[in-house]
């Protein structure tokens, strides 16, 4: 007698897929490519879909109207492999505030297994002092935010929260790990002030990218840009990507 096939979504709740089958198979991740840090070697996502953010820039919107935000449970059966620069969460942010803290706890076991350095980025740090005892976090990875500009600007972060509190709940954060700080999409800024918020974070290195989406975004001149650089290697490390050229030539 056959046996009646399962179901791969069993539940929907308030806009969020809550459980999805697992397939019986090891998966590969992802190599590093596009408009990637040079520096990271794979990217790896367990979480997926529509990130409760919205920024209007976001570079996943090329792809239209995304799936609500689910758990793929297939993704724990990744060889995350060893000696790797992984980019955990690069489509999704995982530690936005709707995101329930049951898949933030399984993709940090699954990376607990593996020899591995691991980024995660996100708009709310805030979140991360969550878990900041769980060993992966303090052992194996670098804790990134990004902060486009000292200016919250709504129509574009939308639901992010604003640059000031990711700098301050990444002060806290450096206390106790490793932080970068991402600027891109960089956005018109007041320097000053805009370099102390960069500063508070204690990062070990701060990239800097422009728009790479043609969103028509308030950006700073090549004069300003410059300007930052130039403060802000003054007390750590730059890694301009590709995409800043645009705005230096």
């Amino acid at each position: 007698m056959d046996q009646e096939k399962e179901p791969e979504l069993t539940r929907i709740e308030e806009n969020v897929i809550l459980l999805v089958k697992p397939e019986k198979v090891n998966k590969m991740l992802n190599k590093s490519k596009g408009n990637m840090y040079e520096f990271i070697t794979h990217t790896w996502n367990a979480i997926k879909g529509e990130c409760y953010h919205d920024c209007s820039y976001c570079y996943m919107k090329r792809w239209g109207k995304l799936n609500p935000v689910r758990f793929d449970e297939k993704e724990l059966k990744t060889d995350l492999g060893k000696g790797n620069f992984i980019f955990v969460g690069s489509s999704c942010d995982m530690f936005a505030k709707n995101i329930p803290d049951e898949w933030i706890k399984k993709t940090l076991k699954q990376m607990e297994g593996f020899n591995n350095k691991y980024l995660l980025q996100t708009k709310n740090p805030d979140r991360v002092l969550d878990f900041i005892d769980c060993e992966v976090i303090s052992d194996k990875t670098v804790i990134c935010t990004t902060i486009e500009s000292d200016s919250y600007y709504p129509k574009i972060m939308r639901n992010a929260p604003r640059p000031m509190q990711r700098s301050i709940a990444m002060q806290q954060l450096s206390e106790v790990i490793d932080t970068y700080v991402t600027i891109e999409p960089i956005m018109y800024f007041n320097l000053n002030h805009f370099v102390k918020m960069i500063k508070r974070c204690n990062p070990k290195q701060v990239n800097i990218g422009a728009d790479s989406g043609n969103n028509n975004l308030p950006e700073p001149s090549k004069e300003k840009v410059l300007q930052l650089i130039d403060e802000i290697q003054k007390f750590t490390t730059i890694h301009n990507k590709k995409n800043l050229k645009r705005l230096l030539a």
